[in-house]
């Protein structure tokens, strides 16, 4: 897993998580109130909610689109989460049958960390170049 997980309060404005997006070069960032997780923010939902090029729209009307909106109402919600010590192939099955490219891991209720399918990639990596053998969501 990636520690710490880049999370986002569920009041921002999508610009903003948008441009963090993409000064992180990341895909996915876990949605956070109070410090509990409500949600997931990818650069998907962020394309599909983005005004149409295709439509004349001047840069100040597709940037005001992405200011007046929050994280909170493009989100996807009540998002799958793992505990830091479930087994990794029980991780990997929920990540397949979801059909979703990341799980937050969750201990305690607060956000630890987030398992995408580049850090599955990674550990696939290791594990067959005989660097490590990875058996729980905690891949170090």
């Amino acid at each position: 897993m990636s520690q710490p997980a880049i999370t986002v309060d569920s009041s921002m404005f999508l610009l903003d998580a948008a441009l963090m997006l993409r000064a992180g070069s990341i895909r996915h960032l876990l949605v956070v109130k109070d410090g509990r997780l409500v949600g997931l923010l990818t650069d998907r939902d962020i394309q599909r909610c983005a005004p149409s090029r295709l439509v004349p729209i001047s840069e100040e009307g597709y940037n005001a689109v992405f200011e007046g909106t929050t994280v909170d109402r493009v989100m996807t919600r009540e998002p799958l989460s793992v505990s830091p010590d479930m087994p990794l192939a029980a991780a990997i099955g929920m990540m397949q049958q979801s059909r979703f490219g990341c799980l937050a891991v969750v201990e305690n209720q607060l956000v630890i960390g987030i398992l995408t399918r580049g850090d599955l990639v990674e550990a696939l990596q290791r594990l067959l170049s005989g660097k490590s053998a990875c058996r729980n969501v905690e891949l170090s």
